[in-house]
């Protein structure tokens, strides 16, 4: 069922959404080291996470919505597609569970310039930054699955955990979106055990 036009709400995850399919876009990932490149930050900061020390979880989506504003036409049916502000929440929620587990630094990032990406983290009082690959830098060094939507290149939803610049772990493909920072934690829990 399909919100009326002007009527969307990013909180909400329709329970008819389509589940994405794992293409093996991400199968290359394990045990690669991220690039050697900063990007811009919603906390003012550039980061360069392939010099970060420690756990590092990254969470990528393809594009938070805002309160009111029209989605992309057709962005209810691609899969994989609706429910990134439900998984920057939920991040958000788990984020003093996920430092009690010996995450470092958490990150959101997306393809969003920051000044969107900013607006997003204010209204969303998330704890921590998101990063913007606007200029797909990191997109492109990683070889990372994309999708094309009204224009835009957009990264399709998964989590990298990151062990001092290489990444150990990769939740691809991630449904329900929501559910992902609880699918982290249980790996990091697993792991630890």
């Amino acid at each position: 069922m399909s919100e009326a036009p002007g009527m969307h709400n990013p909180l909400d995850l329709p329970a008819d959404i389509p589940a994405p399919e794992d293409d093996g876009g991400a199968d290359h990932l394990t045990g690669l080291r991220l690039p050697d490149l900063a990007l811009p930050a919603t906390d003012g900061s550039e980061v360069n996470l392939s010099r970060l020390s420690g756990r590092t979880v990254i969470y990528i989506y393809p594009r938070t919505g805002v309160p009111g504003q029209a989605l992309p036409e057709g962005w209810d049916e691609i899969p994989g597609a609706r429910g990134c502000t439900p998984q920057s929440c939920a991040f958000r929620d788990h984020h003093d569970e996920l430092r009690a587990l010996g995450v470092a630094q958490l990150y959101g990032l997306s393809t969003q310039d920051t000044l969107y990406q900013q607006e997003a983290a204010e209204r969303l009082h998330l704890p921590f930054p998101v990063l913007s690959d606007e200029r797909l830098a990191f997109t492109t060094a990683l070889t990372l699955p994309t999708f094309g939507v009204a224009g835009m290149t957009l990264l399709k939803r998964m989590a990298l955990v990151v062990d001092e610049g290489i990444i150990s772990k990769v939740f691809y493909p991630v449904f329900p979106p929501d559910k992902n920072a609880e699918e982290v934690i249980a790996w990091i829990q697993a792991s630890r055990a």
